[in-house]
């Protein structure tokens, strides 16, 4: 059930980050993520998930800020990267106005002081505290979609009648 529901779950196209943040010694370090997404504008909140067995996880845990590093369909071997490694070494990087390391080139990032940490089930889901954040900074986004890596599919905005169409279709 557990695969099959992992299967179902992936089926929800989601776009992949690295959270950055810094370790008790200051060193940076990083973690892929596809559970990202905003919260609230007022306060400015966003939220991702960590599996509470991930070796990142204390590290996550204590720090008081991090940022969300939005990654661009160019940045594959970066997410391939840091889904096996956690220490930013070779890195392009840039210190964020928090402190915090941020991945240069990246299509948007959000520096965020924590602002709470709950346990759901397996995963501690962080909330954060927007503090800073950058966007428009070029090239499209990576897609994650099926356990595959892919990309947006960019056509225009849909026409009010398109809109009534597929809201149709979908209640249906």
């Amino acid at each position: 059930m557990e695969r099959t529901l992992r299967n179902a779950f992936g089926s929800f196209p989601t776009g992949v980050a690295i959270v950055t943040a810094r370790d008790d010694c200051g060193q940076p370090i990083g973690i892929t993520i596809n559970s990202f997404t905003s919260l609230s504008l007022t306060p400015p909140l966003v939220l991702w998930s960590l599996r509470l067995q991930s070796r990142c996880y204390p590290v996550f845990g204590k720090a008081e800020h991090f940022a969300i590093n939005v990654l661009s369909k160019d940045q594959i071997n970066l997410s391939q990267f840091f889904a096996g490694q956690s220490r930013l070494a070779d890195v392009k990087m840039s210190v964020g106005i928090t402190g915090v390391p941020t991945i240069d080139d990246c299509v948007c990032l959000f520096e965020c002081r924590r602002y709470n940490i709950q346990q759901g089930g397996d995963h501690a889901i962080f909330i954060g505290l927007v503090e800073n954040f950058a966007y428009d900074r070029g090239g499209e986004p990576l897609v994650f979609l099926r356990g595959q890596y892919t990309e947006a599919a960019v056509k225009g905005p849909l026409s009010a009648r398109q809109c009534h169409i597929a809201m149709a279709t979908s209640i249906v």
